[in-house]
């Protein structure tokens, strides 16, 4: 884990001072996740759980270009007795004024769950900027693996 977080601030850190004429955004964002299980249920069947928790981090977006932008996240998610950290890492498009499509890997880091660490994960998320510092967000994250499950992520980023 140590690993990962030193990789994942190097990058940060590098594209922050690679390019001091760049525009890079850093904020806080944070909300509340509903995670879908396929739960196997002896001779019933397959059927979906799902499971309601939380998220909160930190999020940096790069200016590449006037609509285009590469934006990293670091959040902490707890879901029931399960914690990880997921570290999106997006491709932005600005669709008009203060909409935008994000898409791009997660890479997650599970505490502790079946001894598998690392997962890596599919999203693609919207974002509305109400002003320039607080926006809105909802995320869809899709999960290759039974363990890996699918996920949805709504909440609020405020710039700082």
């Amino acid at each position: 884990m140590k690993l990962f977080l030193k990789s994942f601030l190097f990058v940060i850190l590098f594209l922050t001072f690679n390019d001091a004429s760049s525009q890079t955004q850093i904020g806080i964002k944070g909300g509340v996740n509903y995670t879908f299980f396929k739960v196997n249920q002896g001779n019933f069947g397959n059927f979906s759980k799902a499971e309601t928790g939380y998220y909160g981090g930190l999020f940096a977006d790069f200016k590449i270009e006037e609509d285009y932008s590469f934006q990293a996240e670091l959040l902490y998610i707890g879901l029931n007795d399960f914690k990880f950290l997921n570290a999106p890492l997006y491709f932005k498009y600005n669709v008009f004024n203060n909409f935008h499509i994000l898409v791009g890997p997660s890479l997650n880091y599970f505490f502790d769950f079946f001894n598998a660490k690392l997962k890596v994960r599919a999203d693609l998320s919207l974002d509305y900027d109400f002003s320039s510092k607080l926006n809105v967000h909802m995320k869809y994250v899709i999960g290759f693996k039974e363990i890996s499950p699918n996920g949805l992520f709504l909440g609020i980023g405020y710039r700082l």
